[in-house]
């Protein structure tokens, strides 16, 4: 069985929809109950999976104990989370409002890191198991205007990495996904306008969940797709910080 956070659009979604078509059951998990029963539907339609329907906000005490004890259910196993639910805010820092940055970090960091330690405490005495904790391709350096969305993923990338390396031999795959730009509904949720963006720097939803499985499926600690990713992943890595930064706020800034 996997259990797939923020399940109800975009990666989400159709990570869900990959998962179902290899034929695993799914615990649906997002805030909105309707569009997860359609999923639910679509998927025990099209596959003939199960797909049990968990709404919860992962941002609130209450829905985070639920998953959690969900996960915990010896009796009903799961066998592979995804962690993908998550939100953004764009804009100057100092003039966007405290309380949703830190129900950002509450979502994108704490509700991550309280279902991977839920998770790991079933999996890693059973020796089987996987962990998809979805950051981002600006987990890879400060972004001006999404400064404190970069810095949740930052740390999700690098708590996601050492995690990988403590169960390595433990036979549990624990992987990091850092997509790029993506054609979802998250960045008009976010407030950002990337419209103008260009082509060839966009994937769709369905290719990045295929690359997140087949990396899982290998264990691999950081799954970025496609190539244009790749390179800039790699890229950052060998300018200067001070470069990285004031090329990633220009950037940013023109959308």
């Amino acid at each position: 069985m996997v259990l797939v956070t923020g399940a109800s659009s975009g990666i989400g979604e159709s990570i869900a929809r990959v998962a179902a078509r290899d034929g695993h059951d799914l615990v649906l998990v997002a805030r909105g109950a309707d569009a997860l029963a359609r999923l639910a539907d679509d998927l025990a339609r099209d596959h003939g999976v199960s797909a049990e329907t968990l709404p919860a906000d992962l941002a609130d005490a209450d829905g985070l104990a639920s998953v959690a004890a969900r996960l915990g259910d010896r009796e009903r196993p799961v066998e592979i989370v995804v962690n993908n639910a998550g939100r953004g805010t764009g804009g100057p820092f100092a003039e966007l409002p405290v309380e949703g940055e830190l129900a950002q970090i509450d979502l994108n960091v704490t509700a991550l890191v309280r279902l991977t330690h839920a998770a790991l405490a079933v999996m890693v005495p059973r020796r089987h198991g996987g962990v998809l904790n979805v950051a981002s391709l600006g987990g890879f350096q400060p972004a001006p205007f999404n400064a404190t969305y970069s810095a949740t993923k930052a740390f999700v990338l690098s708590f996601t990495e050492a995690v990988h390396e403590e169960v390595r031999t433990a036979g549990v795959h624990v992987s990091c996904l850092c997509p790029g730009f993506t054609r979802t509904g998250f960045q008009a949720a976010s407030g950002l306008d990337a419209s103008g963006l260009p082509d060839f720097l966009w994937q769709s939803a369905d290719e990045v969940a295929e690359a997140a499985w087949y990396g899982l499926g290998r264990n691999q600690a950081v799954v970025v797709p496609g190539a244009v990713n790749k390179a800039t992943a790699t890229g950052v890595r060998f300018l200067p910080r001070v470069a990285v930064r004031r090329l990633a706020g220009r950037i940013a800034g023109s959308l």
